[in-house]
């Protein structure tokens, strides 16, 4: 299925007394001297900033015209079991997920991998689109696991819960921010042109995980719970297609495409033996 902006209704700020700064990140494997790595500050939103009402998986809107690309994600062999996750003893995670699942396979359709053509593609839009790429917060998950993002598209980082968070993204093993999120406020990050799968983590709450992988044009889309997708305003010509996957890794399919034609491709992830 295709990306839809995700949008939150922002809910009045709330005092932070008595909650705990975030636990250092881990050493980062680089040499002893290398410097570290910029925070970038992050301001909070206009007040009269319109967000949509409701969370939607769609990121970009891809150009009118050209063809469409659907297919299909499937999943072969036993799924790994999810991890368990310990919730902690902060009564504002209550009622979160008690299990850590990177591989979601139902009927062997597989979910959240990010399909996207690879690099640039010709007459793709100059400027990335305006709406707004959000990340969630919500009783100490992030929401949604994998989206995409087209480079210098707004990302918006939404605090649904009552507690204190932070959002570290981290690239190739290089952090590209920190922000604070206290409980019920929204902020803004701006992740450099050249980061590519991003990697966001809590350290406070450190089994929240989600990824926005970015790309230099609108041409992409993330797999549902039914393991579909679709592309669409793709203009005509031969393109390879990735599909990526958190745990799983990559896959590739050349498609041809043509102008008010719909193409199809399929991708098949298989258990590790």
């Amino acid at each position: 299925m295709t990306l839809r902006t995700l949008g939150l209704t922002v809910l009045g700020a709330v005092g932070l007394s008595g909650l705990t700064a975030c636990k250092k990140d881990e050493p980062a494997p680089a040499a002893a001297q290398a410097p570290a790595a910029p925070t970038i500050k992050a301001a909070p939103l206009p007040a009269d900033t319109p967000l949509p009402q409701e969370p939607q998986e769609e990121a970009a809107e891809a150009p009118k015209g050209g063809g469409t690309v659907r297919g299909l994600v499937t999943f072969k062999g036993t799924p790994p079991a999810p991890n368990p996750i310990i919730p902690g003893t902060d009564p504002n995670c209550d009622g979160m997920e008690l299990v850590d699942q990177p591989v979601l396979v139902t009927n062997g359709k597989l979910a959240n991998v990010l399909v996207r053509v690879q690099g640039n593609v010709p007459g793709q839009p100059t400027t990335p689109p305006s709406s707004m790429v959000v990340v969630d917060q919500n009783r100490c998950m992030y929401k949604p696991r994998v989206q995409g993002a087209v480079i210098n598209q707004p990302l918006v980082l939404m605090n649904s819960d009552s507690t204190l968070h932070n959002v570290r993204g981290v690239s190739g093993g290089k952090q590209l921010f920190n922000v604070t999120q206290p409980p019920l406020k929204t902020k803004e990050a701006q992740p450099p042109k050249e980061a590519d799968v991003i990697r966001l983590k809590c350290d406070i709450h450190p089994w929240m995980t989600a990824f926005v992988v970015m790309s230099p044009h609108p041409y992409f889309a993330t797999s549902g719970e039914d393991g579909a997708f679709s592309i669409q305003g793709l203009p005509p010509g031969t393109y390879t297609l990735e599909a990526w996957h958190e745990t799983l890794g990559t896959k590739t399919a050349q498609v041809t495409v043509q102008e008010g034609q719909e193409t199809t491709a399929s991708f098949e992830f298989i258990a590790a033996k």
